[in-house]
């Protein structure tokens, strides 16, 4: 009993951190560009339109108040602070998707705000997932085959509209990976 209880919970602990998705980039599925009109709404009411950012690096981030993964906003910070000079956009999605994420946008406000200091746009809390999926999240699942599996998973838009890469959440905002994906595309804009 004792063997297969050990079983079990090794392939649960590998199904876990598969999803995870350590760093890794997924491949795009042909070369789509991002739809034109995609918004998403501000934490605070406002319009969040990605348009605005064409031609400039845009990190869009699924995030969550109660994760152990939450302390990442520390480094979206940091990676902001970095490269925001240079044209780059990090822009936060809250999302309850995964059940880790305060009740109200207010709430997730004052709480990013108390925590963190955030500077970068934050989208109000937004569905990524299935078939409530905001429109962005909608088209990077049917064009690039990716959709969040955890908290914390990372979508780089290069400059053209493009996915640059993405990454799940063991994948540190300012680890190597990510930074050199950020400094090419900057590179590129």
């Amino acid at each position: 009993m004792q063997r297969r209880a050990f079983a079990f919970a090794a392939l649960t602990g590998a199904a876990i951190l598969s999803s995870f998705g350590a760093g890794r980039v997924q491949a795009a599925r042909g070369d789509a560009v991002l739809p034109e009109g995609l918004t998403f709404r501000g934490l605070t009411g406002e319009t969040l339109a990605l348009d605005d950012w064409r031609g400039r690096p845009v990190l869009v981030v699924n995030t969550a108040s109660r994760c152990g993964f939450t302390r990442q906003y520390d480094e979206m910070q940091a990676l902001y602070d970095r490269f925001s000079d240079r044209g780059l956009v990090v822009l936060a999605v809250p999302s309850g998707y995964f059940n880790q994420e305060l009740a109200s946008d207010a709430e997730v406000a004052q709480f990013c705000e108390v925590n963190f200091g955030l500077t970068f746009p934050m989208a109000g809390i937004t569905p990524v997932r299935g078939s409530r999926a905001h429109p962005f999240y909608a088209w990077l699942a049917e064009t690039h085959g990716f959709a969040p599996r955890w908290n914390f998973n990372k979508v780089l838009l290069g400059p053209d509209g493009r996915v640059a890469g993405t990454w799940g959440s063991m994948a540190s905002p300012t680890g190597g990976v990510i930074v050199r994906a950020v400094e090419a595309a900057l590179a590129g804009a």
